[in-house]
């Protein structure tokens, strides 16, 4: 898929009549190999969802490091467009989903691409070390916009805690703590969570 980065890469699991579509993407890693990230993916295609597993196009390019935001929608925007368009189109509800930097692009562009829903894995609401450097704002964005949220976040995630998160958020029920860090690597809660959330909007 072209984009104003380069191209974009897209990996399509689609069951016979899906109940609806996430797009999953990768974090500042810009890697798609996480054991999180492919569980997560795997278990929404058992329960019946099109996944579309993308690599961003900063990340196709080698790039170590995530562009800002405003270049980084604009690259995203147009991979979701071609997702949900022409005779290939996948079908709604749409959900957008992504793993830490993934997670914030897909609060920023919800809105925009007219989102169902919106799946954190792994919010960083703050640099390590650093809870002044917030990123509430952009997390904010689905709710101000009227769209569903959910955060599956790390007991122990130095990015911010669960409690971190819920306090930015106002309402708990936003928010699922599992155990881990930033990386998640005891899957099962985290798929339990990610399905249970987009149950409520199939």
């Amino acid at each position: 898929m072209d984009t104003p980065l380069g191209a974009a890469h897209a990996h399509v699991v689609r069951p016979a009549r899906a109940l609806g579509t996430v797009v999953l993407t990768h974090g500042a890693s810009g890697r798609l190999t996480g054991g999180d990230l492919l569980a997560v993916r795997d278990g929404l295609v058992e329960a019946g969802w099109a996944v579309a597993l993308v690599q961003q196009a900063w990340g196709v390019a080698g790039r170590r490091m995530p562009p800002r935001p405003v270049p980084q929608d604009e690259s995203w925007l147009p991979v979701v467009q071609s997702l949900r368009s022409g005779r290939a189109r996948l079908p709604g509800p749409l959900v957008l989903s992504g793993k830490s930097n993934g997670a914030r692009v897909s609060c920023r562009t919800a809105a925009e691409l007219g989102a169902d829903g919106v799946l954190c894995l792994s919010f960083p609401l703050h640099p390590p070390g650093k809870p002044d450097v917030s990123r509430a704002d952009e997390l904010r964005q689905p709710l101000e916009a009227g769209i569903p949220l959910h955060v599956v976040q790390g007991e122990r995630d130095p990015f911010g805690t669960p409690g971190e998160v819920r306090a930015e958020l106002g309402d708990p029920a936003y928010v699922t703590a599992v155990k881990g860090e930033h990386t998640i690597r005891v899957t099962a809660p985290l798929v339990d969570a990610a399905r249970t959330f987009v149950e409520t909007l199939g």
